[in-house]
């Protein structure tokens, strides 16, 4: 299986520090510390900006949702309010695909969209019908009025903060046009008939910046807060239903599972004609020549008879190795330590197998297991120039653990479409992931989750 290596950064779901190293890319070096940073990064403006363009959206969201919806239901005595109502509700579900696009710019909050709505016979009753019965319909109608006010408080904050913290930062630079132009000392921090304070002196000038700096500095942090609530709300009310993401999921891991069969399907027929199939053809003609010798060179029809026996012996092998690649019998009998045990002998350096299982799984999942481990192992063979490398399995709760690690040259790369990937997908079939720690130079640790059952 022909494979590229380098670093992976998928993370696995659960962690265990015994078996698992580091594995994480170094952070970024700055010179300056984060606090400093955020006020100049990208994030906080596109995040800034973000609540600042909230207000006006969510005002006219708000005020569409409200007058529809009061609309449709002061007229469900009469037949227009069914439809109005469904109306109201799909150009909500518009205005969400707004809101999705937003945070997908913005907040680089990847949202899916939810399916569309389609009625069963494709007619308009039909289509209202869907639309009033749908759930994500009217979770949109709820994010345009919850929205609302949270959007205010949001830009009203962010806007105050922002604008105040700049302003005070910055006040030594500009305080002179309160003496030019207003004809007051400068700003103005208390005041009554009989006396007034104005901030004009150096040391209240330095003062204001300081307040400002600390302003400057905090309200990045304040918007990411602010901005986290707007995360939950659109995950929240504009996603997808659970139950059809994981529908949309399993039609995925569906269509996998099939393609994958038709795959190994199509090597079993390749090997068998390629192969097996090519060598008894092969031995019945030799047998045939041998035949017509049989009387006239007995001496050369014997060669020709061993020479075919050579060849059954081969074509026997190659019909055990076959075997053996789809579902080899000590697997059956003896389970995975076994099995693996027998994949590690076959592999070209040395490899130590511990597998610490208190049950055998379920017989799809050992399946997968051991397939996943054969070919983990015959990476190790044709590309990572390892002197010896282990495979390790347990139990951890309700997964099941497999880890093959190597001290080659490292490099493994899982999305360069390569066998590597391939076994991904076939693991996200079943509910489970593979992660590749694979620093240049090595060593190489690939671990797999699969799902335990029984």
């Amino acid at each position: 299986m022909a494979t590229a290596y380098g670093p992976d950064t998928r993370g696995p779901r659960t962690r265990d520090p015994r078996r698992y190293g580091s594995g994480d890319l170094p952070p970024v070096k700055h010179f300056f510390p984060a606090a400093l940073r955020a006020p100049f990064e990208g994030r906080t403006w596109r995040e800034f900006g973000y609540l600042m363009l909230s207000l006006p959206i969510s005002t006219v969201l708000f005020c569409f949702a409200i007058t529809m919806s009061s609309l449709g239901i002061g007229m469900l005595i009469t037949f227009l309010g069914i439809p109005i109502l469904a109306a109201g509700l799909a150009m909500c579900r518009g205005f969400g695909a707004l809101e999705r696009a937003r945070a997908r710019a913005l907040l680089n909050l990847d949202v899916a969209d939810p399916a569309p709505v389609r009625g069963r016979t494709g007619g308009l009753m039909s289509w209202v019908g869907a639309v009033l019965k749908s759930g994500v319909s009217w979770r949109h109608l709820l994010y345009a009025l919850l929205h609302f006010p949270w959007a205010v408080f949001a830009f009203s904050v962010s806007l105050t903060l922002w604008s105040y913290g700049w302003a005070a930062l910055t006040y030594p630079l500009w305080h002179w046009v309160f003496p030019v132009f207003v004809g007051v000392d400068g700003i103005q921090l208390y005041g009554d008939r009989g006396h007034t304070v104005y901030l004009d002196s150096p040391f209240e000038l330095a003062m204001t910046s300081a307040v400002g700096v600390f302003l400057v500095v905090v309200t990045p942090w304040i918007i990411r807060g602010l901005t986290s609530v707007d995360r939950l709300m659109v995950v929240g009310l504009l996603s997808p239903s659970r139950l059809a993401t994981r529908v949309t999921e399993l039609e995925s891991d569906r269509g996998v599972v099939v393609d994958t069969a038709a795959a190994d399907l199509r090597r079993i027929e390749r090997d068998l004609h390629d192969g097996a199939q090519a060598r008894l053809v092969a031995l019945a003609m030799d047998l045939g020549l041998a035949k017509e010798k049989l009387t006239d060179d007995p001496e050369a029809a014997a060669r020709m008879v061993d020479e075919a026996h050579g060849e059954v012996k081969v074509a026997l092998q190659e019909l055990r190795d076959l075997a053996r690649g789809i579902h080899p019998a000590v697997l059956t009998d003896r389970g995975l330590d076994a099995a693996l045990s027998a994949i590690a002998s076959r592999c070209t350096v040395p490899v130590s197998v511990d597998v610490d299982l208190d049950a055998r799984p379920a017989q799809a999942i050992e399946g997968i297991a051991y397939f996943t481990v054969s070919e983990l192992l015959q990476n190790v063979s044709k590309h990572a120039r390892a002197t010896r490398a282990s495979v390790d399995v347990w139990r951890s709760a309700n997964r099941l653990m497999l880890q093959v690690t190597d001290d080659g040259r490292g490099g493994a790369d899982v999305t360069a479409g390569s066998g590597l990937a391939g076994l991904t997908e076939r693991l996200d079939a079943v509910d489970g992931i593979l992660v590749v720690d694979s620093p240049a130079g090595g060593p190489t640790k690939v671990t797999a989750e699969l799902p335990w059952r029984g």
